[in-house]
């Protein structure tokens, strides 16, 4: 974060002329920042991206690749087949009730998402129980389980849904949430029946894994439409 004279200068240097940003957002303390000159006169704006969510740092951080001459491209773009499809993705079906809480968690973000909150929430019998804030959505499945074991979800075992679609405005080209075999564990042990995605908006790691898994623990897996928060 805090060198990036030294990384726009040794891309050009190996002809590097596109950027592909992948993995998570981490936030270390301005004073842990090592800076270089570059950097060190960018420091107003960083300061500045650093208040905001994880949407408005990667904005933020876009714009100087973008400024020192670099094209920037999202994964998907590169390579399209990691995008989650529309449909039933394994063999366990939703039920109507479960669909329904898969609508009612796709227009939750779609609230959420201009507030640079998060990307994933867990719904059950129509009731929003947890939302993903810093802690990701695997830390938030883990809140959902020990809730459950403390009594505050009384819902059946299993029940409900976790919901992940993309901020409602972002820049696609960063961040977009994925999903992978380690979710499905997850889902399994916090007691939800299944889990919903927005078709072409989330990227599906081992997505053959994935359905596997899913379909050993009983769990569906459902691609939906970007616009179902609009229709339903």
């Amino acid at each position: 974060m805090g060198r990036f004279g030294f990384l726009q200068a040794e891309l050009k240097r190996h002809g590097c002329r596109e950027v592909v940003m992948i993995g998570n957002v981490m936030r270390p303390r301005i004073r842990d920042i090592r800076l270089d000159w570059a950097t060190l006169k960018r420091m107003p704006r960083v300061l500045r991206m650093f208040r905001g969510g994880d949407d408005h740092l990667l904005t933020g951080v876009a714009r100087l690749f973008e400024e020192a001459g670099f094209r920037l491209l999202g994964a998907h773009e590169v390579a399209p087949s990691i995008l989650a499809p529309e449909g039933v993705l394994g063999r366990v079906q939703p039920r109507h009730e479960e669909r329904d809480d898969a609508r009612i968690g796709m227009r939750a973000l779609h609230v959420l998402g201009p507030l640079d909150i998060g990307q994933g929430l867990v719904v059950m019998s129509g009731h929003v129980v947890a939302v993903e804030a810093a802690e990701g959505t695997d830390l938030m499945l883990e809140r959902c389980a020990d809730l459950r074991q403390r009594g505050r979800i009384k819902a059946p075992n299993p029940c409900g849904v976790l919901v992940k679609r993309p901020k409602e405005g972002q820049d696609r080209r960063l961040d977009l949430p994925s999903l992978g075999p380690q979710t499905v564990q997850g889902v399994a042990k916090a007691g939800i029946a299944g889990i919903a995605i927005e078709a072409g908006g989330v990227i599906v790691s081992e997505f053959e894994e994935l359905v596997r898994q899913a379909d050993e623990a009983g769990i569906f897996l459902l691609g939906v439409p970007a616009d179902v928060d609009e229709t339903a």
